[in-house]
């Protein structure tokens, strides 16, 4: 017959359990509590909160290298406009959740680790009824950073076609947290044996990676950049574009799959991984087999930004 806890045996039983990945949380914030903690196996969710069973909320991912914070406006200004797609407000004003942030990244005590911000319709039961729920969540995690082999970046990594189709457009567009066909795309990946994998929506069309926006640069050393119609506007995309506009023309278009086999290069966008170029696709060669100058360029532009306006703590 199951133990019924009293409050205390059920708080000294979760404190003596082992936490998987706790190594990897440095600290989180609950709005909840008003409080940061460092103790990751006090780091909880209520199972009532309509992000958890629901899928209703919003995430972002900021990196933070040498205590230097990149791109927070953008992902915040991005957080805000996906929290008004889905008509939840911030419990707080955004002047306040940019300064909880950095708050959470100092109390890590780390040089260089992600923030995960996430915004949530609250608890307050189990039915789909925003109006169950009084106020919002808000959650934030300072958690590691996953440094990449510099290999990935020398040699290029490999990519192939997701069975998996992209989103529909609306939800494509919002980085809500239900990242289901995400998480099984990542799945393909590795069950493939690949390193990425690549979805296309129903035309046939290029969109985006598990994370990860892809360009390709053509014959005639443009960049050509999907519509965007199935793809999340990435932040690191976005940035590196403005950044390399003087250099190189850019055009935005649909991109059938023949074209990743004929491109100069094929280029991922993320916030791990700056800039990286897929040599091999569905097992075929991209050009030469090699990372494209375009693609250390780009990766060149975005590491000296982060370093020169990057928001310190």
């Amino acid at each position: 017959m199951v133990q019924i806890a009293s409050t205390q045996e059920y708080l000294d039983k979760l404190m003596s359990l082992p936490r998987p990945g706790e190594e990897n949380f440095f600290a989180f914030y609950d709005h909840r509590l008003e409080m940061v903690c460092t103790n990751p196996r006090l780091m909880l969710i209520p199972l009532d909160d309509h992000m958890i069973h629901r899928g209703d909320g919003v995430f972002e991912t900021v990196k933070y290298l040498g205590r230097k914070v990149y791109q927070l406006e953008a992902h915040l200004e991005r957080m805000a406009k996906n929290c008004r797609a889905i008509f939840i407000p911030p419990p707080l004003p955004w002047s306040r959740i940019r300064e909880l942030a950095i708050e959470t990244a100092r109390a890590g005590r780390q040089d260089d680790g992600y923030l995960s911000l996430f915004i949530g319709r609250g608890p307050g039961g189990f039915s789909i009824d925003y109006r169950e729920c009084p106020c919002p969540s808000l959650y934030i995690v300072a958690r590691r950073f996953n440094h990449l082999p510099e290999s990935m970046w020398e040699k290029g990594v490999r990519a192939c076609k997701a069975d998996q189709p992209a989103k529909p457009g609306f939800m494509a567009r919002i980085k809500s947290v239900n990242y289901l066909p995400n998480v099984l795309m990542k799945k393909e990946a590795v069950d493939k044996d690949c390193d990425f994998v690549l979805c296309f929506d129903n035309n046939g069309f290029l969109a985006e990676g598990c994370i990860e926006n892809v360009i390709i640069v053509d014959h005639e050393g443009r960049i050509l950049v999907p519509e965007l119609n199935n793809a999340l506007p990435g932040t690191t995309l976005m940035r590196a574009l403005e950044l390399i506009k003087e250099e190189v023309k850019f055009v935005f278009r649909r991109i059938p799959e023949g074209e990743l086999y004929d491109a100069r290069e094929v280029i991922l966008l993320g916030t791990t991984l700056d800039a990286m170029s897929i040599v091999r696709y569905n097992g075929k060669p991209v050009h030469d087999v090699r990372p494209g100058p375009v693609s250390r360029r780009l990766r060149e532009l975005l590491v000296r930004d982060l370093e020169q306006n990057g928001t310190g703590f």
